[in-house]
């Protein structure tokens, strides 16, 4: 099929104006026109092959239909599920994140924008419908055609079975009622003496209640609103039964990441220790928490795992922490993995950034969570069990049938970290509100815990003292990374110390731990203000300090995080580690990389510098990659100009990875702005549609 030059074009055209659109005209002119957004980096090569198998399933392809597939593919690039044809259409350059981090959409080729223009919403539809390669969401049939149309979502249909996936196997978990605990209310209230301050809704009591009545729930909040504790209580409340019954349940715990994992393996051990429980019950509660991966027991080199409908995981309860960074095909595999009687509670920050790859599920899920949206019944049922009343606790009422998914849905609202006199806090707050305005009036007051500097003139000079000695306010004060390095040689034991004394494990564990004094955060890559550039101006102002001696690729106090599960060396993406020099058995100072154990142990491994192949050095890293970690002190670096990566989730998520002091770094200023007010739009339709 062709496409008419007169029914896209809003105005007469000169004539190369006319020969740029000529892709339209045929698939070989598009593919051509497709290779060359590829070597600007607008697609990727992935993309373009897609096209290419297409068109060779289908010669001759209408060409709207080729350059839709092409950008639902790039999509998935982004984190979409799907390409939305209509808000493509409304906004082609913001939908599609152009232009690139550091790209400007000018010059002679063809944009994307240009050719979406002028086409109407109703021809793309009809023209993708027409073609043999795409079927309609809910035409049976049609298995092999690679393409999805749902309404106005193209998917590819890998993805749209995702999506349908989860669809229905949370609406089957949520029909299913689950037994509920004997004596629910006195349980509770055993577990919960002295819970929120007086005329406070307890949100950590009333998601326990939630979560005991159906298959799946989750809980969602900031940090330190109390997820974890909250969670080891839920978990507390199911095991009394079981156990007293002589059934113990089989409870696992998960996180996405190793990093992610240890953390959660460290305080729920601690939460644990504090419950009111037997003995027995305590015991019967796990505190050692698996990667997903691991536990789903991961084939190397192959997207299936051990795992699945037809060898269900042997448990009673799964518990996901960090489910925010869980993408949409994961938790496909999670769902068809769990054997139909068992509970899943999903932990996480629902305003957190969702994870790289594509899908937000966690935020898709909770987006109802502010509002509450609680059925009559449910709010009665919570009343009840609960024993305080929800008057007053703004939520807005909602129905069962509308909001199914929302009746088993608790977000907790109190932060016990981040106070009202929290300058961390009030910021994190504001950002997610996306008042803009008063974020920065806050970061202008001066507080003891919220720091700004803006990069101009003399201030450069200001950032590199600040990447040294962090706010020089003494040895007490925010740090910069000489305070980690300072303590490799100030806590080294003596070096008569043999090669299996103990004191060499307890030294690398103090050098890791003072590490995270101090994190250098950015929202790129690429540019002197990304993750490239800035390791690269780190690097240079500690060699001149006289603190590393970077003329070779590995020196002791390099940091470096692991780019790739490494199941050999037990490394997961995520983890970070510290080259030291330790002897060998002959006395000789060898470098070895530390890193903590994932097992929530305290303990640290070492591995030869030789044996790490994916790593990279981290004294700046991505604040993706820094989601389920904690800084004392975070200083998030924004690039000089806006990019579509640049949100006020990617703000807010940087932002609440300090526990003590936040110092944002401007090479530009307005572009704080600019990011807070914008969202990220992960586009699925997860949820959506009534089953």
């Amino acid at each position: 099929m062709s496409c008419r030059l007169e029914d896209l074009l809003p105005t007469p055209l000169q004539a190369e104006q006319l020969a740029a659109l000529a892709p339209l005209q045929s698939s070989h002119d598009l593919l051509i026109l497709l290779d060359r957004w590829v070597e600007r980096g607008w697609l990727r090569a992935l993309d373009r092959a897609l096209v290419a198998f297409l068109e060779e399933r289908a010669p001759g392809s209408d060409p709207l239909l080729l350059l839709a597939a092409a950008l639902a593919s790039h999509q998935l690039g982004h984190g979409h599920v799907c390409l939305d044809l209509a808000q493509t259409l409304a906004e082609p350059d913001f939908a599609l994140s152009l232009p690139p981090e550091g790209d400007a959409l000018d010059g002679p080729l063809l944009l994307p924008s240009q050719l979406l223009t002028k086409l109407e919403q109703h021809t793309w539809c009809e023209r993708i419908t027409a073609s043999p390669l795409v079927a309609t969401g809910n035409t049976p049939g049609h298995s092999a055609r690679p393409l999805v149309l749902s309404g106005l979502r193209l998917y590819l249909r890998r993805y749209w079975s995702y999506e349908r996936q989860i669809d229905n196997a949370l609406r089957q978990r949520l029909a299913a009622d689950q037994v509920i605990a004997p004596a629910l209310p006195e349980r509770l209230e055993q577990l919960f003496k002295g819970g929120a301050p007086q005329g406070q809704v307890d949100w950590q009591k009333l998601a326990c209640a939630l979560a005991t009545r159906a298959s799946f729930s989750i809980i969602t909040g900031g940090p330190g609103t109390g997820k974890t504790t909250t969670v080891v209580r839920l978990l507390a409340l199911l095991q009394g039964p079981a156990v007293e019954q002589g059934r113990p349940l089989r409870i696992r715990l998960a996180a996405p990441t190793g990093k992610a994992a240890a953390r959660l393996t460290e305080s729920i051990g601690q939460q644990v220790e504090l419950l009111e429980v037997s003995a027995e019950v305590r015991q019967q509660i796990p505190t050692d928490v698996s990667t997903v991966h691991r536990l789903l027991g991961s084939r190397p080199g192959s997207r299936h795992f051990r795992h699945h409908a037809g060898n269900p995981l042997p448990l009673d309860v799964l518990v996901i922490d960090e489910a925010s960074m869980i993408d949409l095909e994961m938790m496909a595999v999670l769902l068809d993995a769990l054997p139909p009687s068992a509970r899943l509670v999903l932990l996480g920050d629902k305003d957190q950034l969702a994870s790289v790859e594509a899908g937000a599920v966690l935020g898709d899920l909770c987006r109802d969570a502010e509002e509450g949206f609680y059925s009559a019944a449910t709010r009665a049922w919570l009343e009840q069990v609960g024993g305080q009343s929800l008057q007053d606790s703004g939520l807005t009422p909602g129905d069962a049938e509308q909001h199914p998914l929302a009746q088993q849905v608790v977000m907790l609202r109190h932060s016990r970290r981040f106070g009202e006199g929290s300058g961390i806090g009030q910021l994190a707050r504001l950002v997610n509100r996306q008042q803009a305005q008063a974020a920065r009036e806050l970061l202008t007051q001066k507080l003891d815990d919220v720091h700004g500097l803006s990069l101009q003139g003399e201030h450069d000079r200001r950032f590199d003292r600040l990447l040294l000695d962090g706010l020089d306010r003494g040895t007490d004060g925010p740090q910069g990374y000489r305070h980690y390095l300072r303590n490799i040689g100030r806590l080294r034991p003596p070096p008569a110390t043999a090669a299996d004394d103990p004191r060499w494990e307890q030294w690398a564990g103090q050098v890791l731990h003072s590490f995270e004094d101090f994190q250098l955060l950015c929202a790129v890559r690429k540019g002197p203000w990304g993750v490239q550039g800035l390791n690269e101006r780190v690097t240079r102002v500690l060699h001149n300090a006289g603190l590393i001696d970077s003329q070779q690729p590995w020196y002791e106090g390099r940091p470096v995080l692991v780019t790739r599960n490494d199941y050999g060396l037990g490394l997961m993406n995520g983890d970070i580690g510290i080259a030291l020099r330790l002897p060998d058995e002959r006395g000789v100072a060898l470098l070895r990389v530390a890193f903590a154990r994932n097992d929530g142990s305290g303990g640290v491994r070492f591995v030869l510098p030789s044996r790490l192949n994916e790593v990279e050095t981290v004294y700046a890293m991505t604040v993706h990659k820094s989601q389920g970690s904690e800084f004392s002190h975070t200083a998030l670096v924004l690039p000089d100009a806006l990019n579509p990566v640049l949100t006020k989730e990617l703000v807010y998520t940087g932002i609440t990875r300090a526990k003590h002091c936040f110092s944002l770094i401007e090479p530009r200023a307005g572009v704080f702005e600019e990011a807070v007010e914008r969202r990220v739009r992960r586009i699925s339709g997860l949820m959506l549609e009534q089953g």
